[in-house]
C-alpha cells in the first residue's frame, strides 16, 4: 500500500509539473487526463501496444505504469470505465502538436479577390476580367464583383444591373451567388464563391542545388591529405 501511495504522489507530481511547465497555450486546449488527474476509481487499461490489461483500480494502472516507464492516459473519459493507456505522455503531445500543424497547412486560406468593371466595359476587358474572376475561382477564392459609377451613370443604373447579370451567367457552371448585388454609394457589389471544392496545395520539395557536389568520404579526404603530403615534400626538396 506504502509502494502505490508512493507511485501515486510520483506521478501527480509529474502531472504539477507539466501542467506548470506547459504555458497558456497546452492550458488552452482541451487535453487527456493523465495520472494522478484521473479520478476515476476504476478503469480499463490497455498497453503500450495495444494489449487489453483488463479493468483495475488507479493505484494498480499507476504502478503498473512505473514499472514499464510510462504515464496513464485517460482517452475515453465517458466510457464505463474509463478507458486509459499506457504511453509516452511527452511524446503524445509532441505527436498531436505536429498533426494539428499539418492540418493548419492543409487547410486552405480563403482569400475575397476584388475585380472592377464600369458600366461601359468593352468586351476586350470584359474577357479579360471574366478569365481572371475564373483564375480566382479555380484557386478556391471568392470573387467580389464591383461595379462603378461616376456621374451620370448613376441615374442608369440598370446597365449595371445587366452587366452583374451577365457576370453570374457566364460563370453559373463554375460559381454560385453568395451575396446578391448591393449597392453602396456609388458602387454596386456582387460577391460570388466557387462550387466545386478548391483543389489541394502541391506539397513543397525543395530543388536539389545545382552543380553541387556530393561530400567527399573518408578514403578521398586521405589520399587527397597524402598528395598535399607528397606536394610538400617536393617543394622543400
Amino acid at each position: 500500500m506504502i509502494r502505490r501511495q508512493a507511485a501515486r504522489s510520483t506521478v501527480r507530481g509529474t502531472a504539477d509539473t507539466n501542467r506548470g511547465s506547459g504555458g497558456a497555450g497546452i492550458a488552452a486546449e482541451k487535453r487527456n487526463r493523465v495520472n494522478g488527474e484521473i479520478r476515476a476509481e476504476r478503469l480499463r487499461l490497455i498497453g503500450e501496444d495495444g494489449s487489453q490489461l483488463g479493468i483495475v483500480s488507479v493505484d494498480e494502472a499507476l504502478v503498473e505504469a512505473e514499472q514499464r516507464g510510462f504515464d496513464v492516459v485517460e482517452m475515453s473519459p465517458n466510457a464505463d470505465p474509463p478507458v486509459c493507456r499506457l504511453m509516452d505522455y511527452g511524446k503524445f503531445q509532441f505527436q498531436q502538436s505536429k498533426k494539428r500543424q499539418a492540418a493548419r497547412r492543409r487547410q486552405q486560406q480563403t482569400q475575397i479577390k476584388e475585380v472592377k468593371f464600369r458600366p461601359g466595359t468593352d468586351d476586350g476587358d470584359y474577357q479579360v476580367k471574366l478569365r481572371n474572376l475564373r483564375r480566382f475561382l479555380h484557386h478556391g477564392h471568392k470573387i467580389k464583383v464591383t461595379l462603378w459609377f461616376r456621374g451620370r451613370e448613376m441615374a442608369h443604373q440598370e446597365l449595371g444591373q445587366k452587366l452583374l447579370q451577365r457576370i453570374e451567367g457566364d460563370l453559373e457552371e463554375e460559381a454560385k451567388v453568395e451575396q446578391f448585388p448591393k449597392l453602396e454609394g456609388r458602387r454596386l457589389t456582387m460577391v460570388m464563391t466557387s462550387r466545386k471544392p478548391a483543389p489541394p496545395r502541391p506539397a513543397h520539395q525543395p530543388s536539389p542545388a545545382a552543380g553541387k557536389e556530393p561530400p567527399a568520404g573518408p578514403a578521398a579526404s586521405i589520399r587527397a591529405a597524402e598528395d598535399g603530403g607528397r606536394d610538400e615534400a617536393a617543394a622543400a626538396g
